[in-house]
């Protein structure tokens, strides 16, 4: 049994005008017009294959093959529609289009599996419009509250309640997706947004964990004035502060050992004028490591740098979200390598170096996840590119990996 790879690539392709932007690249940010309308394509492929599909409160999408027992836990594949603001045509939107071809494929061959299988699309994993990201998913797996997540806002102060009301008038018929029982497994394909399996030549990885995560919002306040009259000594000035903090974090935090992964980013700064001292800076911290007790240690050693190096200026710090470091279960992995080579793809254990929904599953059920090769590493931009037979390579490994699970051949 395989799937039609042409059919999948077909459907990567026309699923990027939705929210298409110059150079090929794709904008499609979280619970927007141009998800709305990715949502809709979806829609009309689960109707052509008399497929089920259906939404939860916290506006994640749910298309469902029904099993012969729809009392039993479920297999759930996928990942997300939502993209960077400059994003590429396979980050998230790959791993839903795959699953959703595994259904159709099982539905073609009128093979019904034991419990239902469903292809899932989770709302807001990127965080680019609202932050943190993963919203959809940490919701599911009861490590977010509705409350939490309705009250973000984003840039323009629309809350993510008010785009979940706009999600649902503009989709009255969806129905509510039951949430009777725990998924008994989740499986999520995606491309490798490295350039480890490019490298060596390798079709598939089977991904082993996903390194640890912190992120926080800093906001340094301090006091605006004349340029030219404020003494350089009596100053409060945000960006200077700022400065400071920057250089002790990549000092100290950034240099601990080669597997640290520190980013600071998304800075604004008031009033922003040529001939004022700032008095208001707003930054985001991103910190990774693979091992939690490192995490942890620089996390603290992060917040005591901020605070001491924001002097004389005010600092507020909020940590947006803290994700330990996880390790995929051993008999979802063992599968999808055993898949991979009766099907002759080479394939190599590999540790995520970025986020995905899968994390927030594995705390709840058995999770694993599947990677492709991206050209030359790059994702998050508009260069970002997966080869046709790779795309094919690693839905026919999900494909293969739920008859696997399910006994289905």
């Amino acid at each position: 049994m395989n799937i039609d790879a042409s059919r999948l690539w077909r459907r990567l392709m026309a699923i990027a005008d939705d929210g298409a932007i110059a150079d090929g690249g794709v904008n499609r940010q979280a619970l927007s017009a141009a998800e709305f309308a990715a949502w809709r394509r979806m829609l009309a492929w689960a109707q052509e294959a008399s497929l089920e599909p259906c939404r939860d409160a916290a506006g994640n999408l749910f298309i469902i093959l029904p099993g012969r027992d729809r009392q039993a836990s479920p297999v759930l594949l996928g990942s997300h529609l939502d993209s960077q603001p400059t994003g590429g045509r396979f980050d998230g939107v790959y791993g839903v289009l795959a699953a959703l071809e595994v259904l159709v494929c099982l539905r073609e061959r009128a093979i019904q599996p034991p419990c239902d299988l469903i292809a899932v699309a989770w709302m807001n994993e990127e965080g680019s419009r609202f932050a943190p990201g993963m919203m959809g998913s940490a919701w599911f797996s009861g490590q977010r509250t509705l409350a939490d997540i309705q009250a973000c806002r984003d840039g323009d102060g629309v809350s993510v309640g008010q785009a979940l009301q706009q999600q649902r008038r503009t989709f009255p018929r969806l129905a509510l997706y039951p949430h009777r029982h725990p998924p008994a497994a989740y499986l999520e394909a995606h491309i490798e947004q490295g350039a480890l399996l490019e490298q060596g030549d390798c079709p598939i990885g089977v991904v082993s964990g996903i390194q640890g995560k912190y992120t926080w919002q800093v906001e340094i306040l301090g006091v605006s004035g004349h340029a030219g009259t404020v003494p350089m000594a009596a100053r409060r000035d945000a960006l200077r502060a700022f400065s400071a903090i920057a250089a002790a974090l990549y000092r100290q935090v950034g240099q601990y050992d080669e597997r640290v992964m520190l980013t600071i980013g998304w800075l604004t700064l008031a009033p922003n004028a040529p001939s004022v001292i700032p008095d208001k800076l707003c930054f985001r911290i991103d910190l990774r490591h693979p091992a939690g007790d490192d995490l942890t240690r620089l996390a603290s050693l992060s917040e005591t740098l901020i605070r001491q190096q924001a002097a004389p200026c005010e600092v507020r710090l909020t940590q947006l979200s803290q994700a330990a470091p996880n390790v995929f279960d051993p008999h979802l992995k063992a599968l999808i390598a055993q898949e991979a080579q009766a099907r002759g793809y080479a394939s190599q254990t590999i540790l995520s170096a970025a986020g995905h929904d899968a994390r927030y599953l594995a705390a709840i059920c058995p999770s694993a996840m599947i990677f492709i090769p991206c050209r030359a590493g790059v994702s998050h931009a508009v260069t970002e590119w997966a080869e046709p037979e790779h795309v094919a390579a690693g839905a026919a490994v999900l494909l293969g990996t739920v008859c696997r699970l399910l006994k289905l051949c």
